[in-house]
């Protein structure tokens, strides 16, 4: 009777140890099966580790479009608590994303609330590329420029997606090939 006892305990011990998912691993298997990526943005990542994925996003219109602007997400334990932290990979001149790509989106911070999703998130990406937020700046010179002079924060948006340097700041160089959008794994 004891070993049957301790073959249980056993059995239940061995059961507790194995990796579960963890409930903002379900949330964000569910979320990105459901993904829909349009032409101008595609997703990547590792089979291996969900919750890590970068996304790649092509404007077609705007001041952006030409541009292939990278995000990484990293998705912690407490989504969807706790917003996603995303930050853009290249330095960029944008008023909403500062030089180390911190990114000024208010649903990545203060209005952030568990009944949004990654969907949502990456809409909001595409919106401060659409249309840039001089209200909310990150960098408050790209800012000020588009609201004093828009002609000229075209043209240096422009030079700066060719890689131009303004000041101390190198800019990448973010001009896309022609290329399949899609979404990738």
């Amino acid at each position: 009777m004891r070993r049957i006892w301790n073959q249980k305990k056993t059995a239940a011990e061995a059961q507790k140890t194995q990796t579960s998912e963890s409930p903002a691993k379900l949330r964000l298997q569910k979320e990105l099966g459901e993904l829909a990526v349009t032409s101008d943005t595609s997703i990547e990542m590792s089979a291996s580790n969900i919750t890590q994925f970068t996304m790649t996003y092509r404007p077609t219109e705007g001041y952006y479009s030409g541009g292939e602007f990278r995000f990484q997400f990293d998705i912690g334990d407490g989504y969807p608590h706790e917003a996603p932290k995303v930050k853009c990979l290249q330095t960029i001149y944008h008023p909403n994303i500062d030089t180390e790509g911190h990114i000024c989106l208010n649903i990545l911070r203060e209005d952030w609330k568990p009944v949004l999703n990654i969907q949502a998130v990456i809409f909001g990406l595409h919106m401060l590329f659409q249309e840039p937020n001089p209200d909310d700046p990150l960098n408050k010179d790209a800012a000020k420029l588009m609201v004093d002079d828009a002609a000229e924060f075209g043209r240096t948006v422009r030079s700066t997606m060719r890689g131009r340097r303004i000041g101390t700041v190198d800019y990448d160089h973010v001009l896309a090939e022609p290329s399949q959008g899609g979404r990738h794994y």
